[in-house]
């Protein structure tokens, strides 16, 4: 079978797709259980941002680490273990992407120090980047049908925003009546039972000719998405002007461009980066990052607003996100129906515009006002767009490329989503903290403390940042510059909302202009 690509190279390379011709019960719940498992593990710090920092004493950068920890892997290494599911079989990547889950997640629910606590995360990353592409693919390669493939497409998002619907009481409760740390046994359990049903009930597939390991590609693209997100991640910390950190700026774009060169000469790459000719395709790309940017920027705000300004429990802190993540499944049989009708590109307007609007609702929402029924509009808003944008991203990028090249498109799909939801919590992180820390620091520099005191509070802010005042124990201290701290924060926060919002409208217009309905590749 070959295709030909609209404005691309005439013929794409014979590719056989080595899969049974209809989706199986078990794949598809096999498939679902999987993505479920990786989502819930995405979002599970989120959760606990509060008691995290507050328990290990945390600065930001260091809370910021501790989600992208596991967001950094993924980014990195979904393309990877896209081109392992296609060459040896994507049944051995759900097993193998659930048991380095479970592996990460005793070593993080072991306790020690917070680096114990990267390791384990980083761990869990680098399963999940097996998760994410290779559940996705199994279903798509299993579905040639539109009408089977928009079910099984609807059964996949409804799984991943389960996962998020789980997370956050799952921590509360743990953190309720333990630790923190018993949340991540507790998944490390479920990533035990994924392993399992997926040798028991999954049907393999695979794609193996015209795929191979291209360790070129492979390693470079690896390094240019670690060298970038660590100068993102790093920059307000060092200085975006430090030596380490314009370094990695330097590096990533370097391997980047090494990675373009390697694509395009190798005979067999990991990536073909033709596909991105199509309109509809790179248009899904660029709609990935940036909205999933939006979407999971807000989130991280709206969790540190709720943990660390607003102090509630987390169980306090779970039910907003129980509310977003719970309108998924009840909007099910409507996914599939939209899929089917009107197609991506309306999904995807639809869905950006619905979470920008939530963003910004919040926004106008002061801390001390933010009760549930204040909130919920905008939370009925964030989730259903969510929905929208999640299953229509997928469908956008894998319904314009042959079926053959489902696990490239899924992978690459995965690549981009991973990398706008770990830029998400980095720069709004980023952003709000030097906003606050802009907003806070004249404000210390006049506080009426005893000397000692204010040596304290100073101290503190160097090393900790807006979020280490708000939180630390200083004494008599904590009730002067608490309440200076936390507004701060409420406002550097504030303007998270804001860009979060901004990016999900941009993502929306070049959704309306480059994805069209009825965008196909034909096969021949």
């Amino acid at each position: 079978m070959s295709g030909r690509i609209p404005g691309g190279p005439a013929v794409i390379p014979d590719v056989v797709e080595k899969t049974p011709s209809r989706l199986s019960a078990g794949t598809l719940i096999a498939g679902c259980v999987a993505v479920f498992l990786a989502q819930t593990g995405l979002v599970l710090p989120a959760a606990v941002n509060g008691v995290i920092q507050q328990t290990l004493h945390l600065s930001g950068s260091q809370l910021t680490w501790v989600s992208d920890a596991f967001l950094v892997p993924i980014a990195m290494f979904s393309l990877t273990f896209g081109v392992f599911g296609d060459r040896y079989g994507r049944k051995k990547m759900l097993v193998i992407g659930s048991l380095l889950m479970l592996a990460g997640y005793l070593v993080s629910a072991a306790g020690g120090p917070v680096q114990q606590l990267w390791t384990g995360q980083a761990l869990c990353g680098i399963g999940a980047a097996a998760l994410f592409p290779s559940s996705l693919a199994i279903i798509i390669a299993s579905t040639p049908r539109p009408a089977d493939r928009a079910k099984g497409l609807a059964a996949w998002t409804t799984a991943l925003s389960g996962g998020a619907l789980v997370a956050p009481p799952l921590a509360g409760g743990a953190v309720e009546f333990g630790s923190f740390y018993w949340a991540f046994g507790a998944v490390a359990v479920l990533a035990a039972a994924s392993a399992l049903l997926t040798v028991l009930l999954t049907t393999d597939s695979s794609a193996p000719e015209g795929r191979s390991l291209d360790w070129p590609g492979q390693i470079t693209i690896a390094g240019a998405l670690l060298a970038l997100l660590f100068g993102v991640i790093e920059g307000p910390g060092r200085g975006w002007g430090s030596t380490v950190v314009v370094t990695a700026f330097v590096l990533a774009a370097a391997l980047l461009a090494a990675f373009i060169v390697v694509e395009n000469r190798t005979e067999r790459p990991m990536l073909r980066l033709d596909l991105f000719r199509i309109p509809a395709f790179a248009g899904a790309a660029v709609v990935a990052v940036v909205g999933m940017f939006g979407f999971l920027g807000g989130a991280y705000a709206l969790s540190i607003r709720l943990g660390v300004i607003a102090h509630q429990t987390p169980l306090q802190a779970a039910v907003p996100f129980l509310v977003i993540q719970g309108v998924t499944p009840f909007v099910w049989p409507l996914l599939v129906r939209l899929l089917r009708r009107v197609g991506p590109r309306i999904m995807l307007v639809a869905g950006l515009l619905a979470i920008a609007a939530g963003w910004v609702w919040l926004d106008a929402l002061p801390v001390a006002s933010s009760t549930l029924l204040a909130m919920l509009p905008a939370l009925l808003l964030l989730g259903f767009g969510f929905g929208l944008l999640v299953s229509a991203i997928t469908a956008a990028a894998v319904n314009v490329v042959p079926i053959e090249l489902a696990g490239m498109a899924s992978g690459t799909t995965s690549v981009v989503r991973d990398l706008g939801q770990t830029l998400g919590p980095a720069l709004i992180g980023s952003i709000a903290l030097s906003q606050s820390a802009s907003m806070l620091a004249p404000e210390l520099a006049t506080l009426p403390l005893p000397d000692a005191a204010q040596h304290a509070v100073d101290a503190v802010f160097a090393a900790g940042g807006p979020l280490a005042v708000a939180t630390a124990p200083l004494g008599q201290a904590s009730t002067v510059v608490g309440p200076i701290a936390r507004q701060a924060l409420e406002h550097g926060y504030g303007i998270g909302f804001q860009v979060s919002a901004a990016a999900c409208v941009f993502a929306a217009i070049v959704a309306a202009v480059f994805i069209r309905k009825g965008q196909t590749v034909e096969t021949r």
